[in-house]
């Protein structure tokens, strides 16, 4: 059995005390936690960081590398829902995340996922049926039912809705939410239902509604949707009724840092520390019931050494007792997996992607937010050439596409406005939630180039111009590459580098693109059957009127 001891200024989240002292570690377990000035080390020790809301598909890593990666910045484990998976794979792809979870020391938290498909309005590869929600719920390493993204299913009593509630509460576990914008007696109602977070929020007075009854509000600061500045003040005024989140993490992202960064930010805006150390670690542990050490005795040897209390620049991680990271570099060694996936549908042709029009035309819009999840409904007049309607470049207008992956039909198109580009097209098979192939082009060629790419790779990211393609394949469900960390965030980066040559400003533009498809977030999106109202839950024309 192993021996060791830590010393330095140790950081209790549970008693909100800083002090010197010697922690005694004998295998798993703190077995003794010694207060004492006889100490030379002046790093500081904190528990180990949680990230209480995060798909870790975002990350285009297997949950194997995604561990790897985030143990640098000294996460022990995640909340992670994994849906994304779950449209493509069904419960198999659940069942695949365990599994490989498992093989590396780092404690995933996987949810039961509860909405899958995420709506009746897109093509997903799969459904998990609420007898499936009784089955993962029924395993130990299930730790609550991840986001009901079908708020109008809650408010409306929806009776498939209803019955996974209740399984999730015959379980005694956590249900997670998701209600963007919900405030007043419909939060009230929501939340009355039994689910008890939302890392929605995007106004203050929402989260004001669902902390007053009795909700819990996780801050997400992502790599695309980013609430923090919204949201920070709640560490101070509601700080038993914070967490904070990434929710999804592309893997450049991930490399730079993780909840030690959000931590760092908090810190400088003024907030109490062990606020701030308490809605990284106390907090989503108490919540959830996670077994996870909070630097007590007897409790698991979960343990982060940092330089200091401003920046948290991690020098050591350990989980379990088990030194994962030492001064940036990860110690848990690459696992080899077979990667399951679901693909099918043929090659594209460019006129499979024609908006016929006789005359010009004023269409329905989808105002692209940076940094944002929610889009605005916006109506721009599009000239009729050879009666078809063609983008306005001038004015960035660009054509979407959402194009099925599990069965081969007609692709549906619509408008963007925002995404920049001056050239070329986009292309991603990671479009939330169902995972079908999503792209942007200045025209029909190139976006039908991205698009094929896609499908020859039967997954991926991809970039075109002119019959110039760059592509990073995703072979693990569509959304996950088979490579490391580093190899994928360089691939990423590349592509990040050529959508901004093409003319694109936004900050994260994939991941931007892969949200224009998610119905459930406002005000409008585009699903392989048709442009879609998220506020009225219903398709509408792309010729406005």
């Amino acid at each position: 059995m192993k021996e060791f001891m830590l010393e330095g200024m140790i950081c209790c989240p549970v008693s909100k005390r800083i002090f010197p002292g010697i922690i005694k570690v004998e295998g798993q377990i703190i077995t003794d936690i010694i207060e004492t000035n006889d100490i030379k080390s002046k790093n500081y020790i904190l528990p180990g960081l949680v990230d209480s809301h995060v798909h870790i598909e975002s990350s285009m890593l297997a949950p194997s590398e995604f561990a790897r990666a985030a143990v640098v910045h000294g996460t022990v484990a995640t909340v992670s829902d994994p849906h994304e998976i779950a449209n493509v794979c069904g419960i198999d792809g659940v069942k695949f995340m365990l599994e490989n979870g498992e093989s590396v020391p780092f404690k995933f938290n996987f949810g039961a996922p509860s909405c899958v498909p995420a709506t009746t309005f897109e093509s997903a590869g799969a459904v998990v049926d609420a007898q499936q929600i009784d089955e993962l719920l029924s395993d130990s390493r299930i730790k609550y039912m991840s986001e009901m993204m079908n708020f109008p299913g809650v408010l409306y009593d929806f009776p498939d809705v209803t019955e996974k509630i209740n399984i999730a509460k015959k379980h005694n576990k956590p249900i997670d939410g998701h209600a963007p914008g919900l405030k007043g007696e419909l939060a009230q109602k929501y939340i009355s239902a039994g689910i008890t977070t939302d890392h929605e929020c995007y106004m203050i007075e929402e989260a004001i509604d669902k902390i007053n009854y009795g909700m819990k509000i996780l801050i997400r600061e992502g790599t695309a949707a980013k609430n923090f500045e919204t949201l920070h003040s709640f560490l101070t005024s509601h700080p038993d009724s914070c967490m904070l989140c990434s929710d999804d993490k592309h893997p450049d992202d991930l490399l730079v840092g993780h909840i030690n960064k959000i931590m760092s930010r908090a810190v400088a805006k003024g907030h109490d520390f062990f606020n701030v150390l308490r809605a990284a670690t106390f907090n989503p542990v108490k919540h959830y019931n996670l077994e996870v050490g909070l630097l007590q005795q007897d409790d698991f040897a979960d343990i982060v050494v940092v330089k200091d209390l401003e920046y948290f620049d991690i020098i050591q991680t350990y989980i379990n007792g088990d030194l994962v990271a030492e001064n940036g570099f990860s110690l848990i060694n690459k696992v080899d997996f077979e990667p399951i996936n679901k693909f099918s549908c043929e090659y594209k042709q460019p006129e499979d992607f024609t908006v016929y029009a006789d005359k010009d035309a004023v269409v329905n819009v989808i105002e692209a937010i940076d940094g944002e999840l929610i889009t605005n409904r916006i109506e721009h007049e599009l000239k009729s050439e050879n009666g078809k309607l063609s983008c306005d470049l001038e004015n960035d207008v660009l054509k979407i596409t959402v194009v099925n992956r599990y069965d081969n039909s007609i692709p549906h198109c619509g408008f963007i406005k925002n995404f920049g580009l001056k050239s070329g097209a986009v292309a991603s098979s990671i479009a939330h939630d169902s995972h079908n192939i999503i792209a942007i082009g200045t025209n029909d060629k190139d976006l039908c180039d991205a698009v094929n790419l896609i499908i020859q790779h039967k997954g991926g990211i991809a970039v075109t111009d002119k019959g110039d393609s760059t592509v990073l394949p995703l072979p693990l469900a569509g959304l996950m590459s088979i490579d490391d960390a580093q190899t994928t965030a360089e691939k990423y980066k590349l592509l990040n580098q050529r959508v901004k040559e093409l003319g694109s400003q936004l900050h994260s533009p994939f991941m931007t693109l892969s949200f224009m498809a998610l119905l459930v977030i406002p005000s409008i999106k585009l699903s392989d059957k048709g442009l879609f109202d998220g506020r009225k839950f219903e398709f509408i024309d792309l010729i406005a009127g």
